[in-house]
């Protein structure tokens, strides 16, 4: 009664590794590092690429304005909506929790009636430029992976300038102008995502987009469009990630161009609502952010599938004998070949360019005996409970059975090949381990055990 049991699981697991070879969007994952694999040898270590999952970063930024006192309250102010002049109920306090504005308040939980929000002081040294700059650090790289949206409570800025910086705030370089009119801004001539190309993409445009004046809620909003240019190689839908994920792989300008160390929000003129300033009337000119999404993951260079926040600090946690807060480079007694990025070609597990011991040579899998048992992630393969080393084998570390003279296996319940025609069952079942995921292989060797013991 258990072989058809067999049979069924091998057609679901050749069903699903079907099926998952014409679904893309499951490809680029990329989040193991390495896996446990079935050779004639016994269990062997496989290594692939792999990248921390996207999350939301502004959980772990710090904030800096320029100047440090451009936030209301101190001393309390008064607003008038910029609508209606004779609308004036916004009222800043410092020292009143209830009317503080403070800038932590861009990036709490957003859904609250009254919607939290920072807010600067108003344009009260008109004709002085009213300009702040917002800062966001995270002291670590990091890889933009869904669109940058900052939601405005007030009027959208009429003239802003978004800029990214790679080396920790040392230098800038613009990621994109925003204004109301960009010829007189900026003299640029406007444009929009829309007209970039895959030759053009990293092109710095002015957009006019985003600094009109606002009726509906979705217009308080400013975008940076990653996905959008995400879409010039991956298609509309993100469908052909292997297209983007082969060009991020040869074109370190393209790579660069999605990751940050900082962010430098530039305001420079608030919303005025008109072509000329009410001089009467200036608590209607401020900026007021009610919130800041920025999407992305730790860079780790392809060496690692998880990134922690320790002591303030974000650092990645490095598999492929690599380390660093960025795995940049090979742990000691491992340069038996030069450091390098991982790859995430061939699709769907690239290529994990793992640091090799000093004293070895190049090699393309690691014996799993050599590695120890240094993987916190990896699942126990025996003990001495229920997953038992059969026919008189021992249990090492919880990692590999020992087996006797004449067996193999992972858990040695296989039989040595004695001679011609003696191995074809085996055979058969081992081709039937390589069509499953790889979650599966566990459970079908422990059913294989539970029809021996009962034969």
């Amino acid at each position: 009664m258990f072989w058809p049991i067999l049979f069924t699981l091998q057609a679901v697991c050749t069903s699903v590794a079907h099926a998952m070879q014409h679904y893309p969007a499951a490809w680029g994952h990329y989040d193991v590092c390495k896996s446990q694999i079935y050779t004639e040898e016994g269990l062997a270590w496989d290594y692939m690429a792999c990248q921390p999952e996207a999350t939301d970063m502004t959980k772990y930024l710090r904030v800096a304005l320029d100047p440090p006192n451009i936030t209301c309250g101190d001393p309390p102010e008064t607003y008038c909506a910029l609508e209606n002049p004779y609308m004036c109920n916004n009222e800043c306090d410092a020292d009143t929790e209830e009317l503080a504005h403070p800038p932590e308040l861009m990036f709490d939980f957003e859904g609250r009636n009254p919607t939290t929000f920072w807010q600067s002081t108003s344009w009260k040294k008109y004709p002085k430029p009213l300009q702040v700059n917002i800062t966001l650090s995270w002291n670590k790289t990091v890889e933009l992976t869904d669109d940058i949206v900052i939601t405005f409570e007030s009027g959208r800025p009429e003239q802003m300038v978004l800029e990214k910086s790679l080396d920790y705030g040392r230098t800038w370089t613009p990621y994109q102008f925003y204004a109301t009119d960009c010829l007189d801004a900026f003299t640029m001539e406007p444009k929009t995502v829309n007209d970039l190309t895959q030759r053009t993409l990293l092109d710095i445009i002015c957009t006019e987009d985003y600094s009109r004046g606002y009726v509906w809620k979705n217009d308080k909003t400013v975008r940076f469009e990653i996905k959008d240019r995400f879409a010039l190689f991956a298609g509309p839908r993100l469908h052909n990630m292997a297209s983007l994920y082969g060009q991020l792989d040869t074109t370190k300008n393209l790579r660069d161009f999605f990751t940050i160390t900082d962010l430098r929000v530039k305001l420079l003129k608030p919303a005025t609502g008109a072509t000329m300033v009410d001089e009467n009337n200036l608590s209607r000119y401020f900026y007021a952010i009610s919130d800041i999404k920025v999407q992305g993951r730790c860079k780790c260079n392809l060496h690692a599938n998880s990134c922690v926040f320790d002591k303030g600090k974000l650092g990645c946690e490095c598999e492929h004998n690599t380390t660093g807060p960025d795995c940049s480079r090979c742990k000691r007694h491992y340069h038996g070949r030069a450091w390098s990025v991982g790859s995430y070609l061939p699709i769907p597990k690239g290529t994990a360019n793992i640091c090799i011991p000093s004293n070895q040579g190049p090699v393309h899998r690691a014996n799993a005996s050599s590695l120890g048992v240094a993987n916190r992630n990896q699942a126990r393969v025996c003990d001495n409970t229920m997953l038992r080393c059969q026919n008189g084998g021992t249990c090492h570390h919880h990692q590999r059975c020992h087996c006797a003279p004449g067996f193999m296996g992972v858990l040695c319940e296989r039989a040595r090949c004695q001679g011609p025609g003696e191995c074809d069952d085996q055979l058969s079942g081992r081709a039937v381990l390589h069509h499953c995921p790889i979650g599966h292989h566990l459970f079908l060797s422990l059913v294989v055990i539970s029809v021996v013991s009962l034969c």
